[in-house]
């Protein structure tokens, strides 16, 4: 069995999904599931594209034990010591770095010769030798290249010091046989390749990206690069869950493994699209809702025979259980804490007590907490920012179908000073953004917003996501509450918050006077 390395780019690839935009303490714990989960190596993120980024990557890379973390970097100096700056206290530090290689992209966008492509990949990889260990080189949009430049630039890199080749498929172009050919071709015509692993990193603009993987898996790739839930850039990335799946399940066919705890892949898939608010369509491969549910009554009267009949993957193989502990009013801490640990969560004691407070709460007015519950209680309570420009302190609305929706807030901001604004809207959500944005001062066009239940039931928690904008700049956020006008209303004070929050963004703080 071949082992194949799972290069997982969440952090950095699947941030740049349009609206999309994590804070560092969401990020880190994205990083400790992905460690959970056992993946190979984390892309953290881009350390030279802004000082958060630089920041998220260097406290993952020193948090981060139980695999190796990288970042990204162009073909320039200042790239790689920004990288190097933030991974050197990893345990097993690496650098990702790039350069175009497709004529279109070179001709436009690097304004480049091929020698001079050739002589910037080189330069920095020589360049980088003298800090990391481990350097990965990739041939961005490699899928739409000349084979005969792909050789001669590779094996150029490879005596610089690179020990991985990534062959990306950047703009999701190649079809499985195409893209498989590439890697033979160059196993063939590079005559230094058997000193790198070859690695495959694909998008699903043609929605081949799981596909690509494993066609690149046969023609002797051992590292797949990609994503959980297969987010990213336009389309998306190749789902690192699908592969791993498949891997898994058809190791006759492929002879091939990954060291992914496959048990950790729907915790894993829930908190990414929790945290990333990118919602996962029930009849996603893996870990949508609708994937172990049989709705034809011929396949119904099969599983009830035998599960195999339909079902060539077992929930419980990814982490699905269907026999969850429900707590209540009267679930002590004890129960509580024990659930805490069977999901895969290790607290302080005082985060213990913090959150048996907000849990208690809930129960009081909810009959039933699942693990869907205490997962949103979770991830709420351990990423909420302490630095919050705003806090919601109070509101009501007043509706009927006679009168005009009115809402008054109450909003706390960073020095304690109280904030309380009226106003009206044609319905209940936007009289509530009608207010909030009188409280903040600023104009805000609201871009997006969806809502969703957490789990079933009339007491059930409403999950809202929203994504703002104000001028240039754009935020998302999400709140949760069992009232969805609560629910919505935190949502927008945390996309606002967000807004505030970015480095880049300080004019606004001035702006609002916070």
């Amino acid at each position: 069995m071949q082992k194949i390395n799972i290069f997982d780019t969440t952090l950095r690839d699947g941030e740049q999904s349009a609206g999309v935009n994590l804070n560092l303490h969401e990020k880190l714990e994205i990083a400790k599931q992905l460690e959970r989960l056992n993946v190979d190596v984390i892309e953290a993120g881009f350390p030279a594209s802004s000082e958060g980024d630089f920041q998220s990557v260097k406290q993952i890379a020193d948090m981060i034990k139980g695999c190796s973390v990288t970042g990204l970097a162009r073909s320039t100096k200042s790239d790689i010591d920004a990288a190097w700056e933030a991974l050197k206290g990893g345990a097993e530090p690496r650098l990702h770095t790039f350069i175009a290689t497709s004529p279109i992209h070179m001709t436009y966008k690097l304004k480049q010769s091929p020698d001079q492509v050739i002589a910037s990949a080189v330069e920095s990889v020589k360049y980088a030798s003298k800090f990391f260990p481990i350097i990965q080189w990739s041939a961005e949009d490699a899928s739409r290249s000349d084979l005969a430049f792909l050789t001669k630039i590779i094996k150029e890199v490879i005596d610089a010091g690179a020990r991985v080749i990534n062959i990306p498929d950047t703009v999701g172009y190649g079809t499985p046989e195409e893209y498989g050919k590439i890697f033979t071709y160059l196993q063939e015509n590079v005559p230094n390749i058997d000193k790198v692993i070859l690695s495959a990193h694909c998008h699903d603009d043609l929605g081949m990206a799981v596909s690509n993987s494993l066609a690149a898996i046969e023609h002797g790739v051992l590292q797949i690069e990609g994503t959980i839930n297969g987010i990213g850039e336009r389309a998306g990335n190749a789902s690192l869950e699908e592969v791993a799946v498949a891997l898994h399940i058809r190791q006759d066919y492929y002879k091939a493994k990954t060291r992914l705890r496959l048990g950790e892949i729907k915790r894993t898939s829930d908190l990414v699209s929790k945290l990333t608010g990118m919602i996962i369509p029930p009849n996603k491969a893996i870990i949508g809702k609708n994937a172990f549910a049989h709705e034809s009554g011929i396949h119904q009267d099969g599983v009830l025979k035998e599960k195999t009949t339909y079902e060539i993957i077992s929930p419980e193989l990814v982490g699905v259980k269907s026999n969850s502990m429900v707590l209540g009013k009267h679930s002590g801490r004890h129960a509580f804490r024990n659930r805490i640990i069977e999901l895969g969560y290790t607290l302080e004691d005082e985060e213990v007590n913090r959150i048996f407070k907000l849990f208690k709460t809930l129960a009081d007015k909810k009959k039933e907490i699942t693990d869907d519950d205490l997962l949103t209680l979770l991830v709420d309570e351990k990423v909420t920012s302490l630095e919050d420009s705003y806090q919601l302190t109070a509101m009501q609305v007043q509706y009927g179908t006679n009168q005009i929706p009115t809402a008054t807030i109450t909003l706390t901001d960073r020095d304690g000073k109280q904030i309380q604004e009226a106003a009206t809207g044609s319905g209940s959500v936007e009289a509530l953004y009608n207010t909030l944005e009188r409280c903040i001062g600023l104009q805000i066009t609201l871009e997006d917003y969806r809502i969703q239940s957490v789990g079933a039931g009339r007491d059930a928690l409403a999950e809202v996501y929203v994504k703002i904008r104000h001028e240039k700049y754009e935020s998302s956020g999400r709140g949760t509450a069992q009232d969805v006008l609560e629910a919505s209303a935190k949502a927008y004070v945390n996309a606002v918050n967000r807004l505030l929050s970015l480095e880049k963004n300080k004019r606004l703080l001035e702006k609002v006077g916070v």
